[in-house]
């Protein structure tokens, strides 16, 4: 890895706590985020001359505050926060290398909560929370919504403004409003962590970083509120998926599938964290939502000895319900996987058939992968590596690119099944 990569990997890992704690002290969240982009920019102009500081994030941090202090300065209408942001720098040790970030845990669930504020339409909340919270770029984010960039930053620009136009505070909702907003929160952390379960760009496939920190802000909420049953499925679907990290990827990075992974390295101890979460969001007494339902399913993969000892007809029946309370074609092609194993190739190719015509899905690489699988059941070979290349073409990372044109080149040189 190089300089610049290093310092854009340290920006995703520092970013979010650096936003949060500007945006309590200076109450407006577009401002912080400019002010950390300052930063981040000055570093990158700094850091290859004078070499990363022992503590990036405080070095970060620091700069951010000064910007912050001479912007105040510039503009007359916000002279008493540039006061405000002086005097707790007065705070502060003088040497930037000795300091370090806010130890104030809420500052980024405060953030999610403004970010996911009713002013917001609740696209807008969500792709803004992962831009500010989640540090993803806007191509990232449009990839995770199946949509154009260009749209995804027109709505990232609105929200912002919105948000400034509202004056809304940068303190968290009341605790009565807190129910009513947790559902758009508990989406921004679950797309938090699919971005690090499976990233959408770049050469790394897993990204932990994303997925520990979604993780962690699922565990605040779960202590926060402990009467709602989602947020406990969330922190159980992500903890028992989690549990396969070190498995999910071989020693080049190449993506491994959950049929090829060594179950002896499953992490027991985030199995059975994610089993105790389930069962807390199921004996609150409250109907299962999306997020207990996919628990569920992970807690069947996870349970399983073997790949070929999965309860498919159970994993089938959990879809089948997920379908009917919250209808997606990623769900739908999910439950088509199930079917393989479960009523064999000809089933899941017909569940597939109906998923081609849904624009959703016109550049989600993951259905060309799956009915390529099926079709080379089938020993149609030739259909199969069209869909191959198809989804290669589509595939946002190199790994998985690789092994899609792997894929390819098998369908194209094996004789077909049964031939």
């Amino acid at each position: 890895m190089d300089l610049r990569q290093s310092i854009e990997a340290l920006w995703r890992i520092e970013s979010p706590q650096i936003i949060a704690t500007l945006a309590r002290q200076i109450g407006d969240v577009a401002v912080a985020e400019d002010l950390a982009s300052e930063a981040f920019v000055a570093a990158l102009e700094q850091w290859p001359r004078d070499g990363i500081p022992p503590q990036p994030g405080a070095w970060l941090m620091s700069t951010a505050r000064h910007k912050a202090i001479d912007r105040a300065r510039r503009e007359e209408t916000v002279r008493r926060k540039a006061a405000l942001v002086a005097a707790d720098l007065d705070d502060q040790a003088p040497d930037a290398s000795k300091q370090a970030l806010d130890p104030i845990p809420d500052d980024l669930l405060t953030l999610i909560f403004i970010a996911c504020h009713p002013v917001l339409a609740p696209e807008s909340r969500v792709a803004l929370t992962l831009r500010l919270v989640g540090g993803l770029t806007t191509d990232e984010i449009a990839r995770a919504f199946l949509v154009p960039s260009a749209t995804l930053g027109q709505r990232i620009s609105r929200a912002k403004r919105t948000l400034s136009e509202a004056r809304v505070p940068f303190e968290p909702p009341p605790t009565d409003e807190l129910p009513a907003r947790v559902s758009a929160v508990l989406e921004v952390v679950y797309l938090i962590y699919n971005e690090g379960y499976t990233a959408t760009s770049g050469d790394t496939w897993v990204r932990r970083d994303l997925a520990r920190e979604a993780m962690r802000l699922g565990r605040i909420l779960a202590g926060l509120l402990p009467r709602e049953p989602e947020i406990f499925g969330l922190v159980a679907l992500m903890e028992l998926q989690a549990s396969r990290f070190s498995t999910r990827a071989d020693p080049n990075g190449a993506p491994v599938l959950l049929e090829d992974q060594d179950r002896t390295r499953w992490d027991r101890t985030l199995i059975t964290r994610g089993l105790s979460m389930l069962d807390r969001a199921t004996t609150l007494g409250r109907p299962l939502g999306p997020y207990t339902l996919q628990a569920a399913i992970a807690a069947y993969h996870a349970q399983a000895a073997t790949f070929a000892d999965t309860d498919w007809a159970a994993i089938i029946a959990l879809y089948d319900a997920l379908t009917q309370l919250a209808p997606s074609p990623v769900v739908e092609l999910n439950r088509a996987v199930a079917l393989l194993y479960s009523d064999g190739p000809e089933a899941a190719l017909a569940a597939t058939d109906p998923l081609r015509e849904d624009r959703r899905l016109a550049r989600y690489h993951l259905l060309g992968a799956v009915r390529g699988d099926i079709l080379l059941r089938l020993g149609r070979n030739t259909e199969a590596a069209d869909e191959l290349e198809r989804a290669a073409e589509l595939a946002p990372t190199r790994h998985e690119r690789l092994l899609l044109l792997d894929r390819m080149t098998q369908a194209l040189t094996e004789r077909p099944s049964g031939a």
